[in-house]
């Protein structure tokens, strides 16, 4: 039941567009979710977070509450020689 819980958390994120991983930590009580850069803006991410935390309301029974991250990162490298 517990793995369940878990896996169903990060498949239920992995289910929105522009959603690259997911990673249910803490026991289930925090979702991380990892979003394209290229994919969503800032303020997308944002309504994705309320959005992610709504159908876990709706669609999941679990103990407590459960904190969504959306986590979206852009990166750029450069190399001096």
């Amino acid at each position: 039941a517990y793995m369940k819980r878990l896996n169903d958390l990060e498949n239920l994120a992995l289910s929105y567009p522009g959603v690259v991983k997911t990673y249910a930590i803490q026991a289930g009580r925090e979702l991380r979710v990892i979003v394209g850069a290229d994919k969503l803006d800032d303020q997308d991410t944002e309504k994705l977070s309320a959005e992610i935390a709504k159908k876990i309301q709706t669609d999941m029974t679990y103990p407590g509450q459960v904190k969504i991250t959306v986590i979206r990162e852009t990166r750029a490298v450069s190399y001096a020689k």
